[in-house]
């Protein structure tokens, strides 16, 4: 007497287990990315020079996020055309104190008067570096909905219903040259996602990983930019 029952709670657990599988292959995480630069000079890298990535000043109130720069710096040593990237922390030291948290410039348009000081362009020949990428911008939650509720009983628990929010990463890349003391351009990138949870019975989180898009794109487009001697048209 207690098959039937077995059998439709295993028939219902399939049916479950199907619906949950047509629901989560049916939503998936959508992004758009926007990659552009703007190109003031030419530019170049010999094969032995670097680049040192910086975060924005400390003064702004809005500092990069550490992550997204260490993924930028990876990103730029490897592939096709790796660049060698300066270690930021060794750059702040060799520039002491100019580039601590209290005397740091609060943008790339304070960096001539900076390097006019004796011996701040000595040092940073010496290491040879070419060029000072300055990058600010974050990731934020621009917008959700949606409801997601969970509940247990005697018989089990589940969740059922549908919760989504977009995130928007906006980041942007500031290129000084310090061979000629000028400003090369800009590469900025913007992706925008939304991401979602679909549950029947189970959650399964769909997640649109907009800083790693962000990231894969603003380093791939700083390194044409840096490599590619002539300027944008």
């Amino acid at each position: 007497m207690m098959s039937k029952p077995e059998t439709f709670r295993t028939g219902e657990t399939q049916l479950r287990w199907c619906a949950l599988i047509i629901l989560a292959g049916a939503v998936s995480a959508c992004m758009t990315t926007r990659i552009e630069e703007t190109k003031d000079m030419a530019t170049g890298i010999g094969a032995d020079e670097s680049v040192v990535i910086l975060a924005t000043s400390y003064h702004t109130g809005n500092e990069t996020e550490d992550k997204f720069l260490d993924c930028v710096s990876n990103r730029i040593k490897k592939g096709k055309t790796p660049l060698n990237v300066y270690p930021e922390w060794e750059f702040r030291d060799a520039l002491f104190p100019w580039f601590e948290p209290r005397t740091a410039p609060q943008g790339i348009e304070d960096l001539p008067e900076l390097f006019s000081r004796p011996g701040i362009s000595e040092r940073i020949r010496e290491r040879k570096i070419r060029y000072i990428v300055w990058v600010n911008g974050d990731t934020d939650q621009t917008g959700g909905g949606g409801s997601l509720s969970c509940a247990i009983g005697p018989g089990g628990g589940g969740c059922f219903g549908l919760a989504w929010w977009e995130n928007e990463s906006a980041y942007q890349a500031a290129v000084w040259d310090l061979e000629d003391s000028t400003y090369a351009g800009v590469v900025k990138a913007n992706v925008i996602g939304t991401s979602v949870i679909p549950a029947i019975v189970i959650p399964i989180p769909v997640i649109a990983r907009t800083q790693a898009a962000a990231c894969k794109g603003l380093a791939n487009q700083l390194k044409a930019f840096i490599v590619n001697e002539g300027p944008s048209t």
